[in-house]
């Protein structure tokens, strides 16, 4: 299927926006839907790469992403454009619904109910797209064993993301050389 990114500062700023807009309980979900599925601005393997990369950078995965797609496609303005219109909408939403649950919180069980359900619902939806980008990596074995041991340091053994990091990208590069990723 072909890639069709943004044309212009305001698909870029739209498409992000109608990112922003949405993603209550995870960025992630929507993003991937956005701009693999729905604009088709990517593909799912490029999509994959950029999330991997902006993993490793420090802040939030996909504002770095909106950051680095942004320049990619349109410079400078772009990844100001892609960021204010990811980050704008939050912004609003969460000032918004700070000063209400600051207010009934404490007084009010189906409140604190539903505030635990949309977090189990985030949850879902990270792991609904955790499969979907495991897909593109299921015919690559290296990747799939560097995914495991990742997984098993920084999961299981607790080795913090500082050694972990450096060490994963210096055998994806060492494997993307040989050819196995």
């Amino acid at each position: 299927m072909p890639v069709n990114p943004p044309r212009t500062l305001t698909e870029l700023f739209l498409g992000f926006f109608s990112i922003g807009w949405r993603s209550f309980g995870g960025v992630m979900p929507w993003a991937h839907r956005v701009m693999v599925e729905e604009r088709r601005w990517m593909t799912e393997a490029d999509f994959a790469e950029t999330i991997g990369l902006c993993q490793f950078l420090p802040g939030p995965n996909i504002g770095n992403a909106s950051i680095v797609l942004g320049k990619r496609w349109f410079g400078l303005s772009g990844a100001l454009v892609a960021f204010l219109g990811l980050f704008g909408p939050p912004f609003v939403w969460v000032l918004a619904l700070f000063a209400l649950y600051a207010d009934f919180a404490a007084t009010n069980a189906t409140l604190r109910a539903v505030v635990t359900g949309v977090g189990a619902a985030g949850a879902g939806l990270f792991l609904g797209t955790a499969v979907k980008l495991g897909r593109a990596l299921v015919r690559k074995p290296a990747a799939l064993a560097l995914i495991v041991a990742c997984f098993l340091a920084a999961g299981m053994a607790r080795v913090s993301l500082f050694l972990v990091l450096p060490v994963a990208l210096g055998i994806s590069l060492l494997c993307a050389r040989k050819g196995w990723l």
